[in-house]
């Protein structure tokens, strides 16, 4: 009976959790897909290819907050499930400095300093350059709201807040959506607008989460400065979150790398088919992101109490509920294809055609993508870093040949290649989990 206690318990804390990570992972999933929805409608196709074009940025934006946020977030829940409140004061104050200092450098380098470099670095159609350079230069200078609110929303959750996280993620989102209108249309400040409206809907999200220091019960994490163990500190941190910031890094040489193959091979209409395919991975990733910062947040506090079995109630929890999310994803894309299509403005018959193939395939290809991404979390939380860094690695650099050769011998089926890279992956980290015999233990 007492175990059935404990298993609910953490049942109805994970979705808790899930709920407001989930709503943290549509701040920066709107801040794309509405914003492309929106350029699609009121510019032209060409504005969604430049906010695509421009993910990598984002991405790479995401990677100093996986870098630094993310792992500090683990050792801040592992601190407070051992109930050691100096040591998660610190990390929390060495992560979200550390992350404002490497986002104000990025915002000086690039977006003041290097714009049209930048711009032309990712963007080699003349056509699409301007709109490119318009939105990257906003979404760089503004780049420290970004990772400013990523960070605090996953110090607040594990410290005991997601409802809060949920409140501030989607005052966020209704203040860009309304803003997009305003500054697009109203203002008449075209495709600047658009980022300009995500990042005043994150400061207005900042505004609601720094809220959580007002009540007394709230402040167990709270800004400690100190150089004690100071890189060591950083050392920990920047550890625990290598395999995601890996992870991610390699995702920006894919989306780069990804941009140029098909630019090249299929041009204009294939890069907005990719577009299309790129923003649906932004739904997947919304129910990606908030079931593996759950199963992080509360996975690590669980690991912090010495508890297997309730280490495994989360991991079973995420695992089916990221199965129910892609199949209910997966029919809706098989079904309305086109209709996501329309949705970005798209009215041409050879982009639609595409649209239709393309779109599909990639529904299915995120399947084994989002298990495997579930499947590192699980590595990292039982200590088998090897195989999380492996899988960090190997989630984006698989695709990256698989796709270039596929534009090259089989121009066709170059939509499939992210389906087939995953699958080979899938294959590899069986046989690696197999040969060295690998179980899923906490370590006394």
């Amino acid at each position: 009976m007492k175990l059935q206690e404990q298993e609910n318990n953490i049942t109805a804390q994970f979705y808790r959790y899930l709920w407001a990570y989930i709503l943290v992972a549509l701040s920066g999933c709107l801040g794309n897909v509405v914003d492309g929805i929106i350029v699609g409608n009121l510019i032209s196709e060409d504005g969604v290819s430049a906010i695509n074009l421009s993910k990598p940025i984002n991405q790479f934006i995401f990677t100093l907050h996986l870098l630094i946020n993310a792992g500090a977030g683990m050792l801040v829940a592992y601190a407070l499930g051992q109930k050691k409140i100096d040591d998660a004061r610190r990390f929390f104050t060495r992560a979200l400095s550390l992350s404002l200092g490497l986002g104000l450098l990025l915002a000086i380098v690039g977006g003041l300093m290097f714009p049209h470099q930048t711009a032309r670095l990712l963007c080699s159609n003349e056509q699409i350059l301007p709109l490119a350079q318009d939105y990257m230069q906003v979404l760089l200078i503004g780049n420290p709201a970004f990772i400013l609110m990523w960070g605090l929303s996953t110090m607040v959750g594990v410290d005991g807040s997601p409802r809060l996280v949920s409140l501030a993620v989607i005052i966020d989102n209704a203040v860009n959506l309304l803003l997009d209108i305003v500054f697009i249309q109203l203002f008449g400040w075209g495709i600047t607008g658009s980022s300009a409206a995500t990042v005043v809907g994150h400061l207005v999200g900042i505004a609601i989460l720094l809220t959580h220091w007002r009540k007394p019960e709230n402040r167990r994490l709270v800004p400690v400065f100190s150089t004690d163990g100071l890189a060591d500190s950083w050392k920990r941190i920047v550890s625990q979150g290598a395999p995601l910031a890996v992870a991610s890094i390699c995702l920006t040489m894919l989306l780069f790398s990804a941009n140029s193959i098909v630019l090249s091979t299929t041009g204009r209409t294939g890069i907005f088919v990719f577009a299309l395919c790129m923003n649906l991975l932004q739904v997947y990733n919304l129910f990606l992101s908030g079931t593996c910062q759950t199963l992080q947040s509360l996975g690590a506090i669980q690991v912090g109490k010495g508890d297997n079995e309730g280490v495994r109630t989360v991991i079973r929890r995420a695992f089916r509920f990221i199965t129910t999310a892609m199949i209910i994803t997966c029919l809706l894309v098989w079904i309305f294809p086109q209709g996501i299509a329309r949705l970005f403005g798209c009215d041409e018959p050879d982009m639609l055609t595409q649209s239709n193939q393309a779109l599909r395939v990639f529904a299915l290809s995120f399947i084994p993508f989002c298990y495997i991404y579930v499947l590192m979390i699980v590595y990292k939380l039982y200590s088998h870093h090897r195989m999380a860094l492996f899988i960090s690695f190997a989630l984006s650099l698989t695709v990256i040949p698989v796709l270039w050769l596929m534009a090259r011998v089989l121009p066709q089926f170059i939509w499939h290649s992210y389906l087939i890279a995953y699958l080979i992956e899938a294959a590899i980290i069986f046989a690696l989990h197999k040969g060295q015999h690998i179980s899923f233990e906490l370590k006394r």
